[in-house]
């Protein structure tokens, strides 16, 4: 742009940088069943290098069935201590009643979560999809994912698990490392059957972050490389804020139906901005 001197951008610069701190760092109040937690990489600058970093996104729902994004970080997606400090800094703000954490099997993640929080772990159902279809040739894919998809047809955890395990044998013969791969990863791919059917929908897709990542991409491809992380946090920061602001004016994510069965003593409010 013409016309704007370095004091000019500097000072916006500042201004972006506390409101997004702000949000980042809200207090959360109530509880927060579900939460959804991905990450997207992005090319900075450090130490004379250019370097991928994972830009971490955190997004839950509320007993009202209203979503919010809770965090914006970045680090190394594999590393089980920068996810501990992650989830321990959303706890520090107010996060309570996570149920089930919903994201990619990033081991770091997933290690994290059975320290930090008291909380099933569930992952993503199209990310398992995509793993499954690299053990099958491009003749086999159309049918396997019709074979796989029969167990996402049950109605019950009971129903679903018997489902798997029969998949996991028609399987075993022809592809059998993709079978072996079904044996370990039952539990966590089903982990959303034992929540409200009326919640199942949501808790199984990857919708909340998929389209918050795709906006992320778009963004910071237009700058290519960031300068350094605090360049990342304020404009991914930025994006998370104006979407959230969005949100708030739309109807609520998820059905009140149920969320009050998951506290046995947390009435479910209704919300002043969704009624």
């Amino acid at each position: 742009m013409s016309g704007v001197s370095k004091s000019q951008v500097s000072r916006l610069c500042q201004e972006i940088d506390v409101r997004v701190k702000e949000f980042l760092n809200r207090p959360l109040e109530g509880n927060w069943p579900y939460l959804w937690i991905d990450a997207t990489y992005v090319k900075t600058r450090e130490a004379g290098r250019i370097v991928s970093v994972a830009v971490i996104i955190a997004v839950a729902v509320n007993t009202d069935g209203v979503r919010e994004i809770l965090g914006v970080a970045t680090g190394a997606s594999e590393a089980e201590p920068f996810w501990s400090e992650f989830l321990r800094g959303l706890t520090r703000r107010g996060l309570r009643g996570v149920k089930l954490v919903i994201s990619d099997a990033h081991e770091g993640l997933k290690a994290a979560v059975a320290k930090v929080m008291n909380a099933s772990w569930q992952r993503w159902r199209v990310h398992f999809m995509r793993n499954a279809l690299v053990h099958a040739n491009k003749g086999q894919r159309q049918a396997l994912v019709a074979l796989i998809n029969t167990i996402f047809a049950k109605e019950t955890a009971e129903a679903a698990s018997v489902k798997w395990r029969s998949v996991t044998d028609q399987l075993r013969t022809k592809l059998p490392k993709l079978a072996d791969m079904m044996d370990a990863a039952e539990h966590d791919v089903l982990a959303y059957m034992a929540f409200p059917s009326a919640h199942r929908v949501q808790l199984r897709t990857t919708n909340p972050l998929e389209r918050l990542n795709a906006e992320v991409k778009r963004r910071t491809n237009v700058v290519g490389i960031f300068p350094n992380e605090r360049a990342i946090i304020r404009l991914v920061g930025a994006i998370m804020l104006e979407q959230n602001d969005e949100w708030s004016l739309q109807r609520r994510y998820m059905q009140l139906e149920g969320l009050q069965s998951l506290y046995e003593t947390q009435p479910t409010r209704l919300s002043a901005v969704i009624s």
